[in-house]
């Protein structure tokens, strides 16, 4: 019998996955036969090199792609298969996404990205929203960028406002691309820490792709990925742990995991 999202306390899921690019001889396949959950009310790292398949799993995980083989859920939602129109209001509620390349909207101003969106869903924030967007806010040190659009941020300061556009609706879920990729140190770890608290905190469940080992070391669990297949699932570990670990995946030697 299937066990339900539910029963496993899982914010989404995917099972048997697999997902190749072109086809022939020409193919490459991304993912092999992947089966994983990401826990509910759990920050997790999601690490592996070049071509491992991390970003495609995350992205067919948050429904921005499809699998070639498998299925996916967010929640109990299967969303293998789901209309465009349903899987976009399901993403809309209950999905947050920080992306590496920012993704904001260049005619917005920075306020307005933050709050996109509750305009794309048809409404004005509550009070305690609009009071975790001022936290969010404060916390980032983009207070006194808000009226400026994209093109006048650097690449740190347009970061945050996609972090901050991520957490204000509060989320279930957050996917979050090389999230501290753009940012310098001290960013960085504010933006580790306000992951981790959302999660510990409020309990949304975080899946982060990271090449950072020291990033990797502020989730609690470590998902490694190889040659599109799970190769390892670690409970927290450290920064310097990590980083051998993903050393001697890289360089081919025969891991524990």
């Amino acid at each position: 019998m299937e066990i339900t999202t539910t029963d496993l306390g899982l914010a989404a899921r995917v099972q048997h996955l697999s997902k190749t690019y072109g086809s022939g001889e020409s193919g490459v396949r991304a993912l092999d036969d992947v089966s994983v959950g990401i826990r509910r009310g759990q920050f997790t790292a999601i690490m592996g090199a070049s071509g491992s398949g991390k970003s495609t799993l995350m992205h067919i995980m948050a429904g921005l792609d499809a699998p070639s083989k498998g299925r996916a859920w967010i929640g109990d939602t299967e969303i293998t298969g789901l209309a465009d129109l349903d899987l976009t209001i399901l993403r809309r509620r209950r999905v947050g996404f920080v992306f590496q390349a920012f993704n904001l909207v260049p005619t917005l101003d920075a306020l307005g990205n933050i709050l996109l969106p509750f305009e794309l869903d048809g409404r004005r924030p509550s009070a305690i929203e609009r009071a975790r967007i001022d936290g969010l806010v404060e916390t980032l040190g983009i207070g006194p960028r808000l009226r400026h659009r994209p093109h006048q941020l650097s690449g740190g300061q347009q970061q945050r406002v996609a972090i901050a556009r991520a957490l204000a609706t509060a989320p279930d879920l957050v996917f979050a691309d090389e999230p501290t990729g753009n940012l310098d140190s001290a960013t960085g770890r504010e933006v580790l820490h306000l992951l981790s608290q959302a999660s510990r905190e409020h309990g949304q469940s975080i899946a982060m792709v990271t090449h950072d080992a020291v990033a990797a070391s502020h989730a609690d669990r470590v998902l490694f990925l190889g040659d599109g297949r799970i190769v390892a699932d670690h409970p927290r570990r450290g920064a310097e742990e990590i980083a051998s670990f993903m050393l001697a995946t890289e360089s081919g030697k025969r891991v524990a995991a």
